[in-house]
């Protein structure tokens, strides 16, 4: 479990960090509004970062998305309503920038050593403190 964790972080670090040098695509028929993701992001790559927010604060969809104004029992996924979707744009801004700068290094057995959302966060909505025993 902790193994399939830290490869889903890694594709994640490794996804967000690719995409800031990604030039701007056309935007993919179905996703709109993606504003730090590159515009051809897949379905398949969307589900990845979208699980990865999932499993690093521990939230649902509903945490950064707002609900259709004409069905509330849908999300509305392009919608800006909800805060808490800015504040996580920004987050991977300041992780990307962050893994560029000081953890853009393979380790001799070629994995990629990088943060990602549960590296503060260890699966909750706000950012955690591990306190270490003496």
């Amino acid at each position: 479990m902790k193994t399939k964790i830290a490869t889903l972080l890694t594709l994640l670090g490794v996804f967000i960090v690719l995409s800031s040098f990604m030039a701007k695509q056309e935007e993919t028929p179905g996703f709109k509004n993606l504003k730090v993701l590159p515009k051809n992001t897949t379905h398949e790559a969307l589900e990845k970062v979208m699980d990865g927010f999932k499993t690093g604060l521990g939230v649902r969809c509903n945490f950064c998305h707002a609900a259709s104004k004409d069905n509330p029992a849908k999300m509305d996924f392009a919608s800006d309503e909800n805060h808490h979707k800015e504040i996580a744009r920004n987050m991977m801004r300041m992780t990307a920038k962050l893994n560029k700068k000081y953890f853009n290094h393979a380790k001799k057995d070629g994995s990629i050593v990088n943060i990602s959302c549960i590296s503060c966060h260890n699966g909750k909505a706000e950012p955690q403190t591990i306190k270490i025993m003496p």
